[in-house]
């Protein structure tokens, strides 16, 4: 971990933290909510050994990036810029795209807006969801699954950061990063966070090392940054109108765990098996569900992980 390099890089208006490690091909590592570039930690290692330069920013609004305060500065549309400016700025063309979370969510707008800079990704727990010119995504939440689903209690600044401050970050952190369940997380208002268990012994995959540095940097940050892209979901829709309808046009390998969240939104199974997901990402060319695999595959399965991802690009 000590081979890691720390930098900050000036891109689209804000200052970026980047890890990076390696010489060779780039690998551009998006992370989720509530994580950092430090989730890639064992991919880093792995795929710098075997001949990659690997970077993984933390992404506006995390960690030791810069965290504009309005959810207005949140769109898909800004995160992407981010990352043009940072490719931009090392002069780096093309890049090797892995993401996961919101990271993967970001990861189809980067190859929507600019495929020209992408060689081949491999996303992880969100599928492709082709934009609906109907309805904004957070309605389509709350129809599916109720004003308590997370992201609907999600959008009010401020709600539920009240609720968060009743509890250490460490509590938090767990609370998220040990789930297993594969129903709808909700946070009835009555019960908050209490409605999800805080773990007596931490997972095997997950030290008390890994843990304290995320609550270290999310102590100091809180977590308005990662809320807000959550409160940007409509925003986005707004903005991208011109791009309705549009395939991802990269070669693309999907990974899910079998009990993620995301594979159990009703449809979403039937849209990667049977066809739906083909239709709109032609160039999908493997999908992987990992047996017993929750929403944290990355960290929880890291050297699966890292083979599939090496397995995939060194095809390029």
């Amino acid at each position: 971990m000590e081979k890691i390099e720390h930098t900050t890089v000036s891109t689209n208006g804000i200052n970026m933290h980047i890890a990076s490690i390696g010489t060779g091909p780039v690998v551009l590592f998006l992370h989720g909510f509530p994580e950092l570039w430090y989730s890639w930690r064992h991919q880093l290692l792995s795929l710098s050994s075997l001949g990659y330069r690997c970077i993984a920013p933390d992404l506006r609004g995390f960690g030791d990036t810069d965290a504009p305060p309005s959810p207005a500065s949140y769109s898909a549309l800004h995160i992407v810029g981010d990352l043009i400016g940072l490719l931009d700025h090392l002069g780096i063309d093309q890049v090797f795209l892995v993401g996961h979370d919101w990271g993967a969510v970001i990861a189809w707008w980067f190859c929507l807006f600019r495929p020209d800079r992408v060689k081949a990704l491999v996303n992880m727990s969100v599928a492709f969801s082709p934009r609906n010119p109907k309805r904004k995504p957070v309605d389509g939440f709350r129809a599916l699954f109720g004003d308590d689903y997370y992201i609907c209690r999600f959008q009010e600044p401020g709600e539920i950061e009240k609720e968060f401050a009743g509890y250490d970050t460490t509590s938090i952190m767990k609370k998220f990063l040990t789930g297993r369940s594969p129903k709808p997380p909700c946070l009835p208002k009555e019960l908050g966070l209490r409605a999800w268990k805080t773990p007596e012994t931490l997972p095997p995959w997950l030290s008390e090392e890994d843990l304290n540095y995320f609550a270290s940097k999310f102590s100091k940050t809180g977590f308005v940054g990662g809320l807000n892209y959550y409160r940007a979901l409509n925003l986005t829709w707004e903005l991208t109108g011109p791009w309705t309808g549009l395939q991802v046009k990269v070669p693309v390998k999907f990974i899910v765990g079998d009990l993620d969240i995301t594979y159990h939104i009703p449809g979403v199974k039937n849209y990667i098996h049977n066809g739906g997901f083909k239709r709109d990402v032609p160039f999908l060319q493997e999908v992987v569900v990992i047996e017993d695999g929750a929403h944290f595959i990355n960290q929880e399965r890291p050297d699966e992980i890292s083979r599939h991802v090496y397995d995939f690009i060194q095809k390029f």
